[in-house]
């Protein structure tokens, strides 16, 4: 399958690349390298042995998102491209609903300009807000109590794809709720590389470890969670690189929807003392008080993605924890060496 990937060169787009070239696809990217780097692609090359084929360009650009689909016969579109830090969201929400939602819109009409019906989109956890319950699964409440712009767009472009499967029932189009990607590549090579302060924990606990940063702010220990913190269903990156592999082979008509998880909550703490384990590193830390919007416990009841993508994760906490150390310990600078 000839497969164009927007957003390739971020964390979760890198990644995915690799299983999907190892599976035998063809992939080209689309990126504006806004929050990424080309040289996770050069190095997704160097794991794969394969060229990866790719356009430097931002997908609100309609005149250029044309050229690349007039220039290639593409099967299917996976679709990570977007803004995706939850703080920067909350100061700046006209920037990610005009960069997420108006890429997304863009996107489409070429996709139906040039009849590719294929679509796997890359959502989040946080369309399900505050949750009513745990675990969380696919008919869970979603779009009640969304705390920040982001998980908003996330909703509202899930909406979008709702309605345009109402008027066109011969698309193919699979959600996937995503928890939290931890993890890196096995070589090293690939990993999570954020720009300035890290806006995800593992990366902030491993360049404490480094040494880029003195301590992991813990916001909040006063969580109704066995100890205190915030619970999260930590997924390896790896594991959520395949469950995309999965959802393209079994794309269906109509539109689905999957959760991406463990199914397991670890909290803040428990992740901080796993990565100490891993390493023989002591991560320094301190209490804080709770950020506005952070909810207590969220994961994921993955039982669907299971029976219809035959798709479960095999990676533990341990193994995201080393291969994340891994990748920082061979690339303190990220891509920037």
């Amino acid at each position: 399958m000839n497969i164009l990937v927007t957003g390739g060169a971020g964390y979760i787009g890198s990644h995915t690349i690799v299983e999907l070239l190892n599976s035998g696809h063809n992939v080209i990217v689309v990126d504006n390298l806004s929050n990424s780097s080309q040289e996770s692609l050069r190095r997704v090359e160097k794991i794969t042995n394969k060229t990866i084929p790719f356009y430097k360009i931002d997908l609100c650009d309609k005149s250029s998102l044309e050229k690349v689909f007039k220039e290639n016969d593409f099967d299917a579109v996976i679709h990570f491209a977007g803004l995706k830090a939850v703080g920067e969201s909350v100061e700046q929400p006209l920037l990610y609903y005009r960069n997420n939602i108006v890429s997304t819109l863009t996107l489409l009409e070429i996709m139906n300009k040039f009849d590719v019906k294929k679509l796997v989109f890359s959502s989040s956890a946080t369309v399900y807000g505050f949750p009513d319950k745990l675990p969380l699964t696919e008919e869970s409440l979603v779009g009640i109590g969304i705390t920040n712009p982001y998980g908003q767009t996330k909703f509202m472009i899930e909406q979008i794809l709702r309605d345009l499967v109402v008027t066109n029932s011969s698309l193919k189009i699979t959600i996937l709720r995503y928890f939290n990607p931890v993890g890196a590549h096995e070589s090293g090579l690939i990993g999570e590389d954020p720009n300035g302060i890290p806006n995800n924990l593992l990366p902030f606990i491993s360049q404490v470890a480094i040494g880029r940063f003195k301590k992991v702010n813990i916001f909040g220990d006063d969580y109704n969670t066995p100890d205190g913190t915030g619970v999260r269903d930590y997924i390896h990156v790896v594991d959520l690189a395949k469950g995309h592999v999965a959802a393209i082979n079994h794309l269906q008509r109509g539109i689905s929807t999957y959760n991406l998880g463990t199914g397991i909550g670890i909290s803040v703490l428990e992740l901080i003392s796993a990565f100490s384990k891993v390493t023989g590193k002591e991560i320094a830390y301190q209490i804080t008080v709770r950020r506005s919007g952070d909810i207590a416990s969220c994961y994921a009841d993955p039982t669907k993605a299971k029976d219809k993508l035959n798709w479960h994760t095999e990676l533990s906490i341990k193994k995201a924890c080393e291969d994340s150390w891994r990748w920082q310990s061979k690339n303190p600078n990220g891509y920037n060496q």
